[in-house]
């Protein structure tokens, strides 16, 4: 008889199997979105729009499919919800138009939604000292973007960029039935069914919600959003081909999602706000020498005009690119240690919530990089932008956190030296 430990246990290695498929086929476009732009003609900002697409749906069915998991069980959302993105998966390989793309586009980044089910169907299978380690190991499951940036390329140059489509459906559909038949329900991990969807909808109101959601915004939002547009960074602005500038993109997609396990190890170890608070300041940091574009810059000496130059090679750039996969990976972690801490009955909808802003900071930022690239020409204004909402969140953070903190020690300490007096 199979025990409640293993039942556990092949609950999130198969979960996280899936999250991985279905993150392959949601950053698809990261590397056939190349292709198309050639093919098509469009400009950045068009561009920023197909690749950001899927993520819109992966966004806005986040919160439906937490409530769903909620009622009804991580188990068979997640299987009917594999099961409806294989026909669109497939159609991609027949679109010819940009507006087909869009089309089949949104209706394939449901797969995106995938994270919600799995992070609550996963986390209430442990006790709470172990939830954050269950949720960061099924997040490893971000590595699908690498995956994609590896396999895919390698099936453009040999067959053409349709055939990836093809291969992700085919793929999507086994794994549903490998998800089936190596899961398992328990009745206990629903909420009742008192619980109605007023109530469920009631985290819209907890301004702790709101502000997790502006972390997640960043660590997952901006981790979907340089995923999706790395590659394309790396043939614009170092003239590489399409796989091998896929390639130095996994750098940043492989750490973002493998280490999605430690950072949940490190935030059961030493709690999801320190972990975040230390996240915001190194992305900050990298991202500051990110944001420097190329520069020749012109000095009047005495004996004549000096011309050197700045920026980053791309050896400093992939290092610091892989710095901050790694800190967005421990991040996305801590964020959902917050949410298992706080909300242990209603993971679902919450991490429905905190999804949905972070998807849509991944369906966001893509589009404002293009307009941003075509406005100003400047290809590293991507990293400014994302510079200034890591300042936002710093901020919030402080203000909301780490100052009430602070006062909290100096009460405790005044009482305490008042009872030895």
């Amino acid at each position: 008889m199979t025990t409640q430990q293993s039942k556990a246990w092949s609950v999130v290695i198969m979960s996280t199997l899936a999250f991985t498929v279905c993150f392959m086929a949601w950053m698809m476009f990261a590397v056939i979105g190349v292709p198309i732009k050639a093919q098509l003609g469009l400009n950045e900002t068009e561009f920023g729009i197909l690749i950001a697409t899927p993520v819109l749906t992966g966004s806005l069915i986040r919160v439906p499919l937490g409530m769903w998991t909620d009622k009804f069980g991580g188990r068979i959302v997640f299987f009917i919800l594999m099961l409806t993105t294989v026909l669109p998966i497939w159609m991609i390989s027949w679109a010819t138009e940009y507006w087909h793309f869009l089309v089949t586009g949104l209706f394939v980044g449901m797969a995106g939604g995938s994270f919600t089910v799995g992070i609550a169907y996963c986390a209430r299978w442990f006790p709470k000292k172990q939830q954050g380690l269950a949720m960061g190991i099924f997040g490893a499951g971000n590595t699908g973007a690498a995956v994609t940036k590896l396999v895919a390329p390698i099936i453009v140059v040999g067959y053409g960029w349709t055939m990836v489509p093809k291969v992700y459906a085919v793929l999507m559909l086994v794994t549903a039935i490998l998800f089936w038949f190596f899961t398992y329900s328990d009745p206990a991990h629903k909420v009742g069914k008192h619980v109605t969807i007023r109530e469920q909808l009631a985290a819209f109101k907890d301004p702790r919600v709101w502000r997790y959601s502006q972390y997640y915004s960043i660590v997952f939002g901006g981790y979907v959003a340089l995923a999706l547009w790395m590659t394309k960074y790396y043939v614009s602005e170092y003239g590489f081909d399409l796989k091998t500038a896929a390639f130095l993109a996994a750098a940043f997609s492989i750490p973002g999602g493998m280490l999605r396990a430690i950072g949940g190890w490190f935030s059961d170890k030493f709690g999801a706000h320190t972990i975040t608070w230390w996240v915001l300041w190194i992305s900050l940091v990298c991202l500051f020498f990110l944001s420097y574009p190329q520069s020749s810059i012109t000095i009047q000496t005495v004996t004549g005009p000096y011309t050197f130059h700045l920026g980053l090679n791309v050896t400093v750039f992939t290092v610091l690119l892989f710095t901050l996969g790694v800190v967005f990976a421990i991040g996305k972690a801590s964020v959902f240690k917050y949410i298992s801490d706080d909300y242990p009955h209603n993971i679902g909808v919450i991490s429905g919530v905190v999804g949905l802003a972070g998807g849509l900071g991944g369906f966001l930022m893509p589009i404002m990089f293009g307009a941003l690239v075509d406005l100003t020409g400047i290809r590293s204004s991507a990293f400014m932008l994302m510079f200034g909402v890591v300042w936002v969140s710093l901020m919030w953070m402080y203000w909301t956190e780490v100052r009430p903190m602070d006062a909290a020690r100096e009460l405790k300490r005044m009482k305490r030296a008042d009872l030895m007096e």
